[in-house]
């Protein structure tokens, strides 16, 4: 994932970058949504089952693999000073220290996954809500997915965003509201609405994180910086699904829900207050391409 990161930034131009960014994350919320669906048809095909599922994955690798031959040259031309694989992350983590914008992306995309990530909740809520219906408790996760595909097929407007990281700070805050009306909601609709709001949400700090670090990294820290990016956001939702379970043992799943959505916005609220340089970030303008450049050959970045 990391190396993909790169790979979209090496490609576009800066102006481009977010709708790269959107157009990836279209493309995993309709692996989430599409492919899970596909393999049950497939399972339940007479003749293919569970094998002829796993051949067809198989398969469909030729197609990975054809587009990375595909790609043009993207070696890096500079060579880190670092020696060691420890030293190039410490000087990766130090460089997002000193950069305010970085730093903020980071702590703003950690905070709402650390507090407002409820998902090991879902059992749990479904079953005290819901009777514990296994078709209410997929539809929690499914709801999250639509609202996330519905935003990135309409992410376009994005790119015109110009004060990114208020922007990012304003969907962590939606973030965290979605999942403390999840917390509170009594009806089936509205607790599925709270979720979808969520996943729209979720996707629209994903394509503006993305953006703002692979803008402001510069190429000779843009692996290290974005395989950091990729540790925060994996690490950080399995740390926020371990504070909500322990949360919700001690008290109940609800609070835990509820405070975890209050916490996140009050977390964008700090980080906005702290780091005034993320929140008034905005991206360098730069000239659209001509539309006869495209489809010819990757644009020049030198």
């Amino acid at each position: 994932m990391p190396a993909r990161r790169t790979v979209l930034a090496a490609l576009l131009p800066a102006g481009q970058l977010a709708a790269g960014q959107a157009l990836n994350r279209l493309t995993f919320q309709v692996m989430m949504t599409v492919g899970p669906a596909l393999a049950g048809v497939i399972v339940a095909a007479p003749h293919l089952g569970f094998g002829g599922c796993y051949l067809i994955d198989l398969a469909s690798f030729a197609a990975a693999a054809y587009g990375t031959v595909r790609l043009p040259s993207l070696g890096n031309k500079s060579n880190p000073p670092e020696r060691t694989r420890l030293s190039a992350v410490t000087a990766g983590v130090s460089f997002i220290q000193r950069t305010p914008v970085l730093a903020g992306a980071f702590l703003a995309d950690l905070n709402a996954t650390f507090f407002g990530l409820p998902t090991s909740l879902f059992p749990a809520i479904n079953a005290e809500r819901f009777g514990g219906d296994p078709r209410t408790l997929g539809l929690f996760t499914t709801a999250i997915g639509a609202g996330g595909l519905a935003t990135a097929v309409l992410s376009g407007p994005l790119r015109h965003v110009s004060r990114q990281g208020l922007a990012m700070l304003a969907a962590v805050c939606a973030w965290g509201a979605s999942f403390a009306v999840f917390a509170l909601a009594a009806s089936l609709w509205l607790t599925l609405a709270s979720l979808a709001v969520a996943g729209a949400a979720d996707t629209v700090t994903v394509v503006l994180r993305g953006t703002i670090v692979q803008t402001v990294t510069p190429d000779d820290f843009r692996g290290r910086v974005t395989a950091a990016e990729f540790v925060a956001g994996a690490g950080g939702g399995e740390l926020g699904s371990l504070e909500a379970g322990l949360l919700g043992s001690l008290t109940s799943p609800v609070i835990s829900a509820l405070s975890g959505g209050l916490l996140t916005m009050a977390g964008a609220v700090v980080i906005g207050v702290t780091l005034p340089a993320f929140a008034k970030y905005r991206p360098a303008q730069h000239p659209p391409l001509p539309e006869s450049s495209w489809g010819v050959q990757p644009p020049d970045r030198s």
